[in-house]
């Protein structure tokens, strides 16, 4: 007996509820705001019955959160957690964090390690620095990575092919399309100073200062940023915080080389 043609497409194997749920979280995670249950049906061409018991189950599951006053729901950071369990998040992880530390001890400001995950930046880890104060981001946050200073100093860092599709996926989740042109030429700049040191783009009185960290293939696989606070009392120590953490980074690309390289490679000259 011959298979028909649409016969042939379907899956050897399929799990519709796990199809479901991949979808409902999938639609959230590209949504801009909180979606309500008719908003997650229209968006998934299905009845609200048929996602009702999904989203109960997520929501007992912790994957996505439910606001009591809108009936909105959005993702939780859970699947976030559980991406850092994976073996490459938990490298970065145990080469990085020592080195948070070692910064935020000799600079007295807050280190943040982000990564770049589908357009967006990503805050990984992050270890409060200061004597009085401390300025950090919450683990999670993210924008994209085109125009955030740690978004960009990791686009400088990539293979052509690399880039584009970074720059593709941030497309997805811009009002407007990445002005690739301007971009390129930014990045040139970057690349020409192995570093950024710029105002904040969001906040009075902070100086976004950020390094790559390189993977062995030699792309930036992620970045630490420092939100140096300035501040009317102390002299801000800008150029020395860069000679710090360019050191710190060199260190941490150099762990994670070792780690992936087979044994018997020898390090690039």
């Amino acid at each position: 007996m011959t298979n028909t043609p649409s016969e042939m497409a379907k899956p050897a194997y399929s799990a519709p509820a796990l199809t479901k749920g991949l979808e409902v979280m999938e639609l959230l995670a590209e949504a801009r705001n909180p979606l309500t249950m008719k908003e997650i049906a229209d968006g998934l061409g299905r009845s609200k019955s048929e996602i009702f018991r999904m989203l109960v189950a997520l929501q007992e599951r912790g994957y996505i959160d439910r606001d009591s006053e809108t009936d909105a729901y959005s993702l939780t950071d859970r699947l976030f957690k559980l991406g850092l369990h994976t073996p490459s998040a938990q490298d970065l992880m145990t080469a990085a964090m020592p080195e948070l530390s070692r910064i935020a001890h000799e600079i007295r400001q807050s280190p943040h390690l982000v990564v770049v995950n589908h357009g967006l930046t990503v805050v990984t880890a992050a270890v409060p620095g200061g004597e009085d104060m401390a300025f950090t981001l919450r683990l999670g946050y993210g924008r994209l990575a085109s125009d955030s200073t740690s978004g960009q100093v990791m686009l400088a860092f990539q293979t052509p092919d690399m880039a584009t599709r970074i720059l593709d996926d941030c497309d997805t989740h811009a009002p407007k399309p990445v002005d690739r042109k301007a971009l390129a030429a930014h990045l040139e700049t970057i690349r020409d100073k192995g570093h950024e040191l710029r105002p904040s783009r969001d906040f009075v009185g902070i100086t976004d200062i950020c390094c790559p960290i390189f993977g062995a293939d030699g792309n930036a696989a992620a970045a630490i940023i420092i939100a140096y606070v300035n501040r009317h009392t102390r002299e801000s120590r800008h150029e020395h915080t860069v000679n710090v953490l360019k050191a710190a980074c060199d260190r941490i690309s150099a762990k994670l080389s070792n780690r992936v390289r087979p044994s018997g490679d020898a390090l690039p000259e």
